[in-house]
């Protein structure tokens, strides 16, 4: 089974929001590169993003030190205001340097389904309940949040329900095979967020992504 073209999933999440100038939350941002993708398609975009991984860090700085319209939290999202573990993700061999499956939640099956990926020694992490962010950065209206949090979407929820009930459209990445422990399968995702329902979902081997509308906004 193919991955989702990134390009076309851009787009046609572009088309739905309308708005000329959305407001965007990037959560689990790593480099940047979606962040860039949406603002190709809309320059005037005011994009909020969050990082904990160091590593990913030092190249989103790089990759986007010319845009004044992003605004990096160099902290993670969860349920709870304070620090928390943060276990990076590494790889062997050819993979050596992989750094896209950190996770806040440790590894479960993931060890087996991507054997050629391994977890350093965890670190400890600022982290944010969404709520209190969004109430300190006074946001009453926010257009997408694009969620990449490698199975801490349930901890996201926790700390977000009233960030969440104003928020118009969540792309988030899904397990039903439980990579992480704790993990969330989509049923639970969605029973978790009784006013979202599916636009679009985008199947992958072992994961997926989906697209979710507020009906209530």
């Amino acid at each position: 089974m193919l991955d989702p073209n990134p390009l076309e999933v851009h787009h046609q999440i572009v088309s739905l929001l309308e708005n000329p100038s959305p407001v965007i939350l990037d959560i689990g941002s790593y480099d940047g590169t979606d962040a860039r993708r949406f603002l190709q398609l809309r320059p005037d975009a005011h994009f909020y993003c969050f990082e904990p991984d160091p590593r990913a860090l030092v190249r989103f700085k790089k990759n986007m030190q010319d845009l004044s319209s992003v605004k990096l939290f160099e902290f993670a999202i969860s349920d709870r205001n304070g620090e928390i573990e943060f276990h990076p993700s590494n790889g062997d061999g050819e993979a050596e340097g992989w750094d896209l499956s950190g996770s806040i939640r440790r590894p479960k099956n993931h060890l087996a389904e991507y054997d050629w990926v391994r977890f350093d020694q965890p670190i400890t992490v600022e982290t944010r309940r969404l709520d209190d962010w969004s109430s300190e950065a006074n946001l009453n209206k926010i257009d997408l949040i694009w969620m990449d949090v490698q199975g801490a979407e349930s901890d996201v929820i926790a700390g977000g329900s009233r960030t969440l009930s104003n928020t118009r459209f969540i792309y988030t990445e899904y397990s039903d095979r439980e990579l992480y422990e704790g993990q969330l399968s989509l049923q639970a995702i969605l029973e978790l967020l009784p006013s979202f329902e599916v636009v679009r979902l985008y199947p992958r081997a072992v994961e997926g992504d989906v697209l979710l509308r507020n009906t209530s906004c």
